[in-house]
């Protein structure tokens, strides 16, 4: 739907799909992602010019919707510390444990404007198979003698948006040291040790990400390296970064 409309409105002019449940639903490398009832579920289409700080950096994106997905809730006073975080590229978290959603950008270069398909997604009300956003809200109010109320997909797609665009703004303003305070603030890898390669290759730490939005590990005795996502997946179940 927004593949053939996206080329015929203004460039000022956003466009959004909402659905409440996908039957199709793709992931990353062709993986199918699977969209029950309760996940928020929604592609977005914004123009990005290629002479601006963020179209020259087009990789950050995804890092600025996971960190906008994160901010939706955890910007809402009272939630600031449900345990909501990101994982590099393109993951949300609960905690550094278990994944609620994840973000798929496409980009399409047509003269000098990037036309930037964002398909994001999160488990808000279902507690299968995995954890959901409420979950993580009744947990903090057992923990915590709290009563915040469940938050709803509808609310959570507007305020992503939202915080999205506001992100946008800032970064096209500052570039990415306007942006990656914020997104220190909420990601599980800050001080991780990692193995490169296999599992009896060389430890290296994560130090953040770099101007592009690569990963950057330090290796001992070999500086700071950056990896980048296409090329390299990161099994967090195994501790590694291996080529893809």
């Amino acid at each position: 739907l927004i593949g053939r409309l996206m080329f015929e409105l203004p460039e000022e002019m956003g466009l959004i799909a909402i659905a409440v449940r996908q039957t199709q639903g793709k992931g990353r490398g062709g993986n199918v992602w699977l969209s029950p009832v309760g996940c928020a579920l929604s592609t977005l289409h914004i123009a990005i010019p290629l002479h601006s700080n963020l179209g020259q950096r087009i990789p950050f994106i995804q890092h600025l919707v996971s960190l906008a997905v994160v901010e939706s809730v955890r910007s809402i006073p009272g939630y600031e510390d449900v345990d909501l975080r990101v994982k590099w590229p393109n993951d949300i978290y609960y905690s550094d444990l278990m994944k609620l959603g994840g973000v798929l950008v496409n980009s399409t270069l047509i003269e000098t404007t990037f036309h930037i398909l964002i398909g994001f997604g999160f488990n808000v009300s279902n507690s299968n198979p995995t954890i959901c956003i409420n979950d993580l809200i009744t947990k903090f109010n057992k923990e915590e003698g709290t009563k915040l109320k469940p938050l709803t997909a509808d609310c959570l797609i507007a305020r992503t948006v939202t915080v999205l665009e506001r992100l946008i703004d800032i970064f096209q303003e500052k570039g990415p040291n306007g942006v990656l305070p914020r997104y220190y603030k909420y990601w599980i890898h800050t001080g991780k040790q990692v193995r490169l390669h296999n599992e009896e290759g060389p430890i290296a730490w994560i130090v953040g990400v770099d101007d592009y939005g690569f990963l950057q590990v330090h290796e001992e005795g070999k500086g700071v390296e950056s990896v980048h996502p296409d090329g390299n997946s990161f099994d967090m179940l195994r501790n590694l970064i291996v080529p893809k």
